[in-house]
């Protein structure tokens, strides 16, 4: 038995109460059905500005279908509210077990656009909840970190104790992230751990807007019937992560017992890279399998993008030996699962 079957199987018969910071966008979503499944009680912290109410709606719909009972949906209290308040982190943070923060201003182009809302969100809200999580004597304080700290380094895998300098404003609010939880476990005694999420994908990421991220934006154009841009020559590589095995190490970060588990920031991704090239081929061929009448398409070339990294690839080894994180789902599982959810939800 894996390390998380052992901790699904404690929790579905010990309640905990968590708290789930962005918990109407993408991950927050699918943690919150995870930990719903698992009768777990969920304090729901979002302003909608980035979230849905849909996805909540899907991911109570959910868990409902995974566990059978209706009543798993009182399990959930949601907040309408702000990180940027303190008064609203506070109020979130009341009587809960564990905290796992994700809400945050992503995109590396919106932070190279808007710097200052990045930063106040990113450093002045993080900022916030840590000092309610605090207050409140949290078991363990799990947050959204970003492989975009990895910044200018050269090496690949990234490992988590070498980095280089920030290509973007988010980046920077990244490494700031990481050095004030440092601080406060060093400071205050408080257990704190950092997950670098290296392009994660999966159900319930939304295509739409802006800043977008790269697959559900290509999926959204294919089932268009729209034109697929790829940023570069295509030979740009990223260590693709599919949500199940991001869900999957949320919930080891907080609960992990190994002795130097705490206090600590962790790789989340699969330990392999695809390039966008070989990404396009794979996710047009699995739409292609479900919906006959998507026609054949060659993807787009244009200029690299500002801010981007060449290639990015993980070691995963410190998670699995201080959390026993073990990937269930590879990029072709991930992409199957995936492409089968979005062709339901948008086609």
């Amino acid at each position: 038995m894996s390390k998380y079957d052992e901790l699904k199987s404690h929790l579905s018969s010990n309640q905990y109460t968590w708290l789930v910071t962005g918990v109407a966008g993408f991950i927050g979503s699918n943690l919150l059905e995870e930990l719903l499944t698992l009768n777990q009680k969920v304090v729901g912290l979002d302003n909608f500005v980035t979230g849905h109410q849909h996805n909540l709606d899907m991911a109570v719909a959910d868990a409902i279908t995974n566990d059978g009972d209706k009543s798993i949906a009182d399990n959930f209290t949601f907040i309408n509210g702000d990180i940027c308040k303190l008064d609203d982190c506070k109020k979130a943070c009341d009587s809960v077990d564990y905290v796992l923060h994700e809400a945050a201003l992503g995109s590396v182009p919106r932070s190279i656009d808007d710097p200052i809302n990045t930063n106040q969100n990113n450093i002045d809200g993080f900022l916030n909840m840590l000092v309610a999580a605090r207050d409140a004597k949290v078991k363990r304080f799990v947050y959204a970190a970003s492989s975009s700290t990895y910044g200018d380094h050269p090496d690949l895998p990234k490992i988590e104790d070498k980095i280089g300098n920030p290509l973007s404003p988010y980046a920077v609010t990244k490494v700031v992230n990481e050095l004030y939880a440092s601080v406060f476990a060093r400071t205050y005694d408080f257990k704190t751990i950092g997950l670098r999420y290296f392009n994660i994908f999966g159900k319930r990421q939304d295509p739409n807007g802006a800043y977008a991220a790269v697959i559900p934006k290509w999926v959204a154009s294919i089932l268009n019937g729209e034109e697929v841009f790829i940023n570069g020559d295509g030979k740009t590589s990223r260590d693709f992560c599919y949500i199940k095995n991001t869900v999957q190490m949320n919930l080891l970060a907080a609960t992990g017992d190994h002795p130097d588990a705490a206090n600590q920031i962790y790789n989340v991704a699969l330990g392999e890279r695809t390039d966008l090239t070989e990404l396009h081929t794979m996710i047009l061929k699995r739409i292609r399998e479900i919906r006959s009448d998507v026609k054949e398409s060659e993807p787009t070339y244009r200029d690299f993008r500002a801010g981007d990294v060449r290639h990015s690839l993980a070691d995963i080894s410190k998670a699995q030996k201080l959390l026993g994180y073990a990937p269930t789902h590879k990029i072709g599982a991930g992409i199957n699962e995936a492409m089968q959810w979005y062709v339901d939800d948008l086609g």
